[in-house]
């Protein structure tokens, strides 16, 4: 099926985003859902602002439960990992969990600890092991052909670029909280009686893995807190 998109992706991105743009978030959704059936997920980091995503796939009426992929580093801080069992229970949500075949202290006998040679290419090696494959590896299992995440395009400056439904790494993914702003975010967690991540309460405002978060600063917030401001993306996200 992903060959079939593939050979006329144009067209069929552009009638696709044209069904997208006037819709909210859940009913893309439910968009997906019925477009690709047991081929569609979503992606979860379980960070500062997933329980919006998750909350609206919990709240969907579905014979089938989407699935929902946790790409799960090894790296995590213990606050998300409390946050996640949280959620689960909270939405009651079935989750499957995406690992490196690497175990972390394989990982750095092996390459050594790349997140402290403030190396872009170390960066991108770690992520590349650690996030990028896990999830490959999950999608090609599951033989997903579109993928849902919560990225917003005040994010980053390559998020700003997206369109609802793009082509990553020869599938598609779905974006429904593109447009979304931090008050949005905050109003649907504050109606929605949604717990904030603990670390949220600390500062930060974005968090990944403990050695490449900080929390906001006078000069940096958002994702410029995240890789010690040498990379703004993990890689999930673009197709380089």
């Amino acid at each position: 099926m992903i060959e079939k998109i593939h050979k006329d992706i144009q067209p069929i991105l552009k009638k696709y985003n044209q069904e997208l743009v006037d819709i909210k978030p859940q009913e893309m959704l439910s968009w997906g859902y019925e477009k690709f059936d047991n081929q569609f997920a979503i992606t979860t980091s379980f960070g500062i602002q997933s329980s919006v995503l998750l909350n609206m796939v919990s709240k969907l009426n579905l014979q089938k439960k989407i699935k929902i992929f946790w790409i799960d580093t090894g790296y995590l801080p213990p606050e998300t990992y409390h946050y996640a069992e949280k959620l689960i229970e909270d939405l009651s949500l079935e989750v499957k969990v995406l690992q490196s075949e690497l175990s972390p202290a394989r990982m750095e006998a092996k390459y050594g600890k790349l997140w402290e040679t403030n190396k872009e290419s170390d960066l991108d090696k770690y992520h590349e092991l650690r996030k990028i494959k896990p999830l490959e590896n999950g999608l090609e299992k599951y033989d997903i052909v579109c993928w849902a995440s919560g990225v917003r395009s005040s994010q980053t400056e390559n998020r700003n670029k997206m369109q609802f439904l793009d082509v990553i790494r020869l599938r598609l993914s779905l974006r429904p909280l593109l447009n979304w702003t931090n008050k949005d975010i905050f109003y649907y967690m504050e109606e929605n009686n949604l717990p904030a991540h603990p670390l949220f309460i600390k500062g930060y405002s974005s968090v990944g893995d403990w050695h490449s978060s900080s929390p906001d600063g006078v000069e940096t917030k958002g994702r410029g807190t995240r890789f010690r401001g040498i990379k703004q993306e993990c890689g999930i996200h673009t197709n380089n």
